[in-house]
């Protein structure tokens, strides 16, 4: 059995590393190995199925920032819905930035969203910031086209936190939303659901986006809050 750690060092860009933990004051400089995530992703890919993957994945917590990507992208692979749901359960309390949050994306999740959602409501209900994101992110991904409804970003605007990380998460929701389902998700913005700063930062998110038209933009700049 070989070293999991020892071949992430092995793939290590020092360059990378140094730009990377700039993006991610939550992760201290050391903890992070600099190995850039499409290489990661591959040797997940290779990983996986192999009793190295499932011994790695058995321990909790992890020591580098690396090692937690490797973990979620392992999770990804799981094909059974519940035991992948168990699996991210499991990792949830222990991602602690933004980066390794966003990029767990379970392929299993879209061929069971009434299950999915039950899980969403329970995620966005728990204490740590990162289940939170997460569960927004779900909602984002899976519930803003055909599965859509006007319950979904009502759940999110009722989020109320203190936590950078939830309310950018809420802007970025609300951003898509409007790219994806604009007429249905406008009056959260003309009635100022949302906070102060989150609502500034959704407009912005979505002034950004090139799925929203240019009348749309100009009329969102006008509903700023000051």
């Amino acid at each position: 059995m070989f070293d999991i750690k020892s071949a992430l060092f092995a793939m290590a860009d020092e360059k990378y590393r140094d730009f990377h933990s700039s993006l991610m004051p939550t992760v201290p400089k050391e903890k992070i190995i600099g190995v850039r995530v499409p290489v990661l992703r591959k040797f997940a890919k290779e990983l996986y199925k192999t009793p190295e993957a499932e011994y790695f994945l058995s321990f909790l917590p992890h020591e580098y920032y690396e090692e937690n990507n490797l973990h979620a992208f392992l999770i990804e692979q799981i094909p059974d819905f519940e035991e992948c749901l168990f699996a991210v359960n499991k990792f949830l309390p222990f991602v602690d930035n933004w980066a390794t949050c966003d990029g767990l994306s379970p392929k299993t999740f879209k061929k069971h969203k009434p299950e999915l959602l039950k899980q969403i409501k329970i995620w966005i209900c728990a204490k740590d910031t990162y289940s939170v994101r997460f569960g927004i992110k779900m909602l984002m991904e899976h519930f803003l086209d055909e599965d859509f409804s006007l319950e979904y970003p009502k759940i999110v605007a009722e989020i109320k936190s203190e936590e950078y990380y939830i309310r950018m998460m809420q802007a970025w929701y609300f951003a898509t939303a409007l790219a994806k389902q604009y007429d249905a998700v406008l009056p959260f913005i003309e009635n100022c659901v949302l906070e102060k700063w989150t609502h500034n930062k959704a407009i912005q998110k979505a002034i950004e986006s090139y799925r929203i038209t240019k009348e749309q933009k100009e009329y969102l700049k006008t509903l700023k809050i000051k």
